[in-house]
């Protein structure tokens, strides 16, 4: 039976030891490159949905809400509690199609890698 020779171990785990240490970087940079690929504007901040806050602080104070009044209500946009407050300013489907979605990110990155554009 041959044994491994004490020098070839070593060279073995150092090898090893480095590539663990190289997938904890690659593991530990993902989100930050997922970070960037975000389509927000950095300067325009969060939505401000003043409406939907006083409407859902409202509901809050007021007594529970009657069957025919939670239907009326949620009949008029989103739901019982917010109505259509700020609607606009949501994402939905049809005000975000602009955006790429995953599955065309993929087939660009795949055209760029192979060259077929």
């Amino acid at each position: 039976m041959k044994f491994i020779h004490p020098s070839k171990a070593r060279v073995a785990r150092f090898i090893l030891g480095a590539f663990m240490c190289l997938m904890l970087f690659v593991s530990s940079a993902v989100p930050a490159f997922a970070a960037g690929s975000s389509q927000s504007s950095l300067q325009k901040g969060e939505a401000k949905l003043d409406k939907t806050l006083e409407k859902s602080q409202e509901v809050l104070k007021s007594p529970p809400l009657s069957l025919e009044d939670v239907e009326s209500r949620s009949n008029k946009g989103l739901n019982e509690v917010q109505e259509d407050a700020d609607i606009g300013q949501m994402k939905r489907s049809d005000n975000t199609a602009q955006t790429t979605s995953v599955p065309e990110k993929i087939e660009r990155a795949l055209e760029k890698v192979t060259g077929n554009r």
